[in-house]
């Protein structure tokens, strides 16, 4: 890389690259960058530890979302990474960045949320920081434990590829907002407070999970972490994949192929996994498809025409 190559040119996960390269590991570090969270050593164990932001019109509308909204989503976007990770938060820092004329009761129904959301896996805000930014910019992270981390490049050729939680439903919600519609109410919902199966995460580790991920970005995208991690071929089975009703609607309305959405949206948060062939899957996980030799993420066995889900500086 040269000097003069910007962060639009490197793209998301080439700068992480970098930045991975720079931080390099040892030591406490069991897990360190590239997984949905890090998994680092103290004398009774190990901890996770996920960080993620939030910036304001580009993750989240004040006029499509309140406050409390926006905290439940910020904490939900690491409960879930620790969830993929096989594991449970225990606590949550915030820092937030408002501008002045901001109204207090703007942040305290987000530190609301956020706590709210908390509870649903007994996790504590513990603490944070409050600076002052032009455009609201909320950083969360979350630090968990898990018996056994699930990491992404543990996939095998043979395993069989399950999710749990929702497909597709925030992305409707977003596709709705975007063109000026506050319905379906599930998806729009969707897309403004999702509903992570935290549980599951556990679930999947204690049936022997190979490889683990949330999908914040597209199933595509994020199971396309997975088989470069992996080193392995992922092949999805449309026939498979649910199309909820909501989801179908959207679709229908705004000329959309639901299993487009299926693919591609991200913000619910489902957790999608690969597991030993033959193995019984958990209560609440559904198979969709299969791993192989090879590499990439193919549906029906062909490549997917289009963006696989968000990309940041596209």
């Amino acid at each position: 890389m040269d000097a003069q190559t910007t962060v639009q040119q490197l793209g998301e996960f080439g700068l992480v690259a970098e930045v991975t390269a720079l931080a390099g590991g040892g030591g406490k570090v069991l897990i360190g960058p590239g997984d949905d969270a890090a998994h680092v050593a103290v004398r009774t164990g190990g901890y996770l530890v996920s960080t993620d932001l939030l910036i304001e019109d580009r993750h989240f509308r004040r006029d499509w979302s309140s406050a409390y909204e926006v905290g439940r989503k910020a904490a939900a976007c690491n409960l879930s990474d620790i969830a993929a990770m096989g594991g449970v938060a225990d606590a949550l820092t915030v820092g937030l960045g408002v501008p002045g004329d901001l109204p207090a009761q703007w942040a305290l129904d987000l530190a609301r949320g956020v706590v709210d959301e908390c509870k649903s896996v007994g996790a504590h805000l513990v603490g944070g920081d409050v600076t002052a930014s032009e455009a609201i910019v909320v950083a969360v992270t979350a630090i968990g434990e898990a018996t056994r981390p699930v990491r992404r490049d543990g996939a095998r050729p043979g395993d069989v590829v399950a999710f749990a939680g929702n497909l597709g439903l925030a992305g409707a919600g977003f596709a709705a907002l975007s063109r000026g519609f506050r319905s379906p109410r599930a998806a729009v919902e969707s897309h403004r407070v999702p509903a992570p199966p935290y549980a599951a995460g556990p679930q999947a580790a204690l049936a022997g999970a190979t490889a683990m991920v949330d999908v914040s970005d597209g199933l595509l995208a994020d199971l396309g972490h997975v088989a470069t991690a992996s080193e392995v071929a992922i092949d999805l089975d449309p026939a498979l994949l649910p199309v909820a009703e909501p989801v179908a609607t959207v679709a229908e309305a705004l000329g959309l192929e639901p299993l487009t959405l299926v693919l591609t949206g991200g913000d619910d948060y489902a957790l999608v996994a690969t597991f030993p062939e033959g193995a019984e899957l958990p209560s609440g996980w559904t198979r969709i498809g299969a791993v192989a030799e090879g590499a990439g993420v193919t549906v029906a066995g062909e490549p997917w025409e289009g963006s696989p889900g968000h990309r940041h500086f596209a």
